[in-house]
């Protein structure tokens, strides 16, 4: 059902003549449809040689320090360039299967655009251990995000369900399609007068693009986020009023990925038992967007 509805979205699939655009037209009966399969993709990863940055590693897991622009794993148009094809080149055949042909190893995943602290298994009885810490939460992840505003509390609990949004299938929303439980507790860190905050989140779930989704259901998305992002009008009037000089106006404005960064990750190594603790530093791009809000603190 998914792979057809796919292709009404791709313009693969015609009704009466017609394009067909609507996956969720209702038939009336006496249609005739055309359906445009086209050729098949090689489903297997290929191993590339693409340097990774690698914070540990031992027989049983790596923990690898992401760029924000790499894809984790193959989809519709990343095919290659992703995590998976690095790891594939870096690890071999050593890679769990539990995630499946296109998820060999992969534990959790972060979005295109965040950057941070990813961890990968080594085997199956690596993976299915880590899984369990991230089912009953003693698999930690933190993460630090800069967004618009000044969150009200400084520090709480989002508990909201998210699930896929009714008509756009790239996003998420709270309610929404098959919504599952979500909980994210964020703190204030630092504030940039009223324009800006960076807030430092823990999740207590982990729902696709939860933190992008809770942070904007309080009136705080995330900074340069093109799917939850404030309006740049909002954010320049803001900046504005806070008497921001030229410059840091168009620096902000020309952060074009969400501000979100996975700075620690920590866990009881699957083989050994031995607590485990990562933390990473934001990249140059998040570093120098901060220190350039903190001239409005």
């Amino acid at each position: 059902r998914t792979r057809l509805k796919n292709l009404i979205e791709q313009g693969q699939v015609r009704m009466n003549d017609a394009l067909m655009t609507d996956a969720s037209y209702k038939m009336r009966g006496g249609e005739v449809i055309e359906v445009n399969e086209p050729a098949p993709i090689d489903a297997d990863p290929e191993p590339e040689n693409i340097p990774l940055d690698v914070v540990y590693e031992d027989d049983d897991l790596l923990v690898i320090n992401k760029d924000a622009d790499m894809v984790v794993h193959p989809a519709v148009g990343h095919q290659t360039g992703t995590l998976v094809n690095a790891l594939l080149y870096h690890c071999g055949d050593s890679l769990s299967g539990v995630g499946g042909v296109k998820r060999p190893g992969i534990v959790h995943r972060l979005d295109r655009g965040t950057s941070g602290l990813m961890l990968v298994a080594k085997h199956d009885r690596a993976h299915i251990a880590l899984q369990a810490q991230l089912s009953d939460r003693t698999l930690g992840r933190i993460y630090h995000a800069v967004v618009f505003g000044t969150p009200v509390p400084p520090a709480g609990t989002v508990d909201k369900p998210i699930g896929r949004h009714p008509t756009q299938r790239l996003k998420m929303v709270v309610g929404g399609s098959g919504a599952r439980n979500a909980i994210t507790h964020y703190r204030t860190m630092t504030r940039f007068g009223p324009a800006a905050t960076l807030v430092e989140c823990r999740l207590a779930t982990g729902r696709t693009h939860q933190i992008r989704v809770h942070m904007a259901s309080i009136g705080n998305p995330l900074l340069g986020d093109a799917l939850y992002g404030p309006q740049d009008s909002a954010v320049i009037g803001a900046l504005k009023r806070a008497h921001a000089e030229p410059d840091l106006v168009a620096g902000v404005m020309g952060f074009t990925r969400q501000a979100l960064h996975a700075a620690e990750i920590h866990f009881d190594h699957p083989a050994t038992g031995a607590a485990m603790s990562f933390t990473a530093a934001p990249p140059p791009d998040l570093s120098a967007l901060i220190k350039a809000l903190k001239s409005l603190s």
